[in-house]
């Protein structure tokens, strides 16, 4: 629900004609050859969603919804757990389960990831993926900051073959006397390198890890039920796969500059920034 930003920001426009963020998105996406988009909304978001998008992308690709629910019933959970969010990303891709029996990526609604990373990651799912091979974008950290505030980054520690070790996760990410930094609970700043990579959850898998982390959401729930605000997220899922050695990740290194709101001024610079794309011929005036 966008606490930061005040309102339902995935529908907010952006662009000139009103065009929201995942506009833009999906326009990439049917320019790199996907041919399917899955909209992972909560159910009473559904008609809000079909309204804005069905009638600009229909006859140009698939679309489909999928409803995250607090009922985990499939997953063997029978037991009610009072929360007011849903279980996080790793729990949302999950829902799709049953949807989904191709290659596929997973991105936030509300962040710009740029054409090249579209192009990229759709090349690793043609090509490269299998059941123990996944992929995720790697930005430089440098190109995901926000002027308004301190963000949290997951920065990728990557081995030699460009594969993910770890995600360590900088809740506070700033810049401070043209700096990169990261701040700690102690309020003890440490620097970042610039072309440190961060996940901004941009992520490529095969139908398989459904099967391969069921049961470790299952798991998560368990120990997390008396818990109302732990999440189970899509870098919990690629840790555990990582370490017992059922996937690998490859990091896919990109120089897309990525933007995003998670304040409502960072409205003002994300449309400056869609509005020089314009300006480039990125993008036409009118998407769709």
């Amino acid at each position: 629900m966008a606490s930061r930003y005040g309102s339902m920001k995935q529908v907010d426009g952006f662009g000139p004609n009103g065009e929201t963020i995942i506009d833009y998105s999906i326009y990439d996406a049917i320019r790199a050859g996907f041919g399917k988009v899955s909209f992972i909304i909560r159910e009473e978001f559904y008609e809000a969603f079909k309204a804005k998008f069905e009638p600009k992308l229909a006859g140009k690709i698939e679309t489909d919804y999928v409803f995250q629910s607090f009922d985990l019933s499939k997953y063997g959970i029978t037991k009610e757990i009072e929360r007011q969010k849903p279980w996080g990303t790793g729990h949302a891709v999950l829902e799709a389960s049953e949807q989904i029996n191709e290659p596929f990526c997973v991105i936030n609604a509300d962040d710009f990831y740029g054409y090249d990373a579209f192009e990229k990651m759709a090349a690793f799912l043609k090509d490269d993926a299998r059941d123990d091979n996944y992929s995720l974008m790697g930005y430089e950290v440098d190109k995901t900051l926000s002027d308004y505030g301190s963000v949290s980054r997951g920065i990728c520690k990557v081995n030699a073959e460009g594969n993910l070790e770890e995600i360590v996760e900088r809740t506070k990410v700033y810049t401070k006397d043209g700096q990169i930094v990261h701040e700690d609970e102690a309020g003890n700043t440490t620097p970042l390198d610039a072309d440190a990579r961060a996940s901004m959850n941009f992520w490529g898998f095969t139908p398989a890890v459904f099967k391969q982390t069921k049961e470790m959401f299952v798991r998560f729930v368990e120990a997390n039920e008396n818990n109302p605000k732990a999440e189970f997220f899509i870098p919990l899922m690629a840790e555990e796969l990582t370490k017992k050695g059922i996937a690998n990740f490859k990091v896919i290194p990109t120089s897309s500059k990525w933007f995003g709101v998670t304040y409502k001024e960072d409205k003002p610079l994300v449309e400056k920034s869609i509005s020089d794309l314009l300006a480039k011929g990125v993008y036409p005036e009118k998407l769709w």
